[in-house]
């Protein structure tokens, strides 16, 4: 039912896969209503100078503030990362399924899932040993990868990073070697706030060994 919430304008809630937001009390701003995807990203909404960030999440939907003055943004001091090494720019093969498939992953928000369409499998090797990582599409083309490691929760977010990897459409395809730069994984938002609902890692996407590359554990977290 339509809620108030403290701090924001208007009512807010959804019905289904639309949320709706509403002028109330002699508010002015026009209706709104959303109908986003539930692994989209989110639309912002700006109403008398508060940044709203609404997300369609699962069954429902999320309302967000974004708030340039909040300590975490005003204090920001960048993000500790492990010094560069070429020996973590790995050589992988990228093994395509017959027919993409759908793969439901958890989400660092309790009770919430993701839904994502994986085309295929990385297999790198390391330690004389191949591992395997269940590949999802790279949101500017390529490949990306939600991973864990050995690091994971030591030196390095606890909950995921992500490997984005350059692979051209004919190797998406059909398959062939790729180069996973390990120098280049980056946290995502849920290292930094507690209001992020993001994707945890495909069940077997673990290495069994330490990741001494990328983005570590933000300050903020430490």
């Amino acid at each position: 039912e339509p809620t108030r919430f403290d701090g924001l304008p208007g009512t807010w809630w959804y019905d289904g896969a639309t949320g709706h937001l509403r002028p109330d009390g002699g508010e002015t701003f026009a209706a709104r209503d959303f109908d986003l995807d539930a692994t989209g990203a989110g639309e912002i909404v700006e109403l008398n100078g508060v940044h709203i960030e609404v997300a369609r999440r699962g069954d429902g939907y999320l309302i967000r503030v974004h708030d340039e003055n909040a300590p975490p943004v005003r204090d920001f001091r960048g993000v500790p990362t492990y010094e560069p090494d070429p020996s973590w720019a790995l050589s992988a093969t990228f093994e395509p399924y017959s027919t993409p498939r759908p793969v439901t992953v958890g989400a660092v928000a309790e009770g919430l899932a993701h839904v994502y369409v994986s085309p295929g499998e990385l297999v790198l090797t390391r330690d004389g040993a191949d591992h395997r990582l269940i590949a999802f599409n790279g949101k500017a083309g390529g490949l990306t990868v939600l991973f864990t490691d050995g690091t994971s929760g030591v030196t390095t977010y606890a909950a995921n990073r992500s490997v984005a990897i350059e692979a051209d459409d004919e190797v998406v395809r059909r398959g062939g070697e790729v180069i996973i730069d390990f120098n280049r994984a980056t946290n995502l938002p849920c290292a930094f706030i507690d209001f992020a609902t993001c994707p945890l890692p495909p069940a077997g996407n673990t290495l069994p060994f330490d990741v001494t590359a990328g983005e570590k554990i933000p300050h903020e977290r430490r």
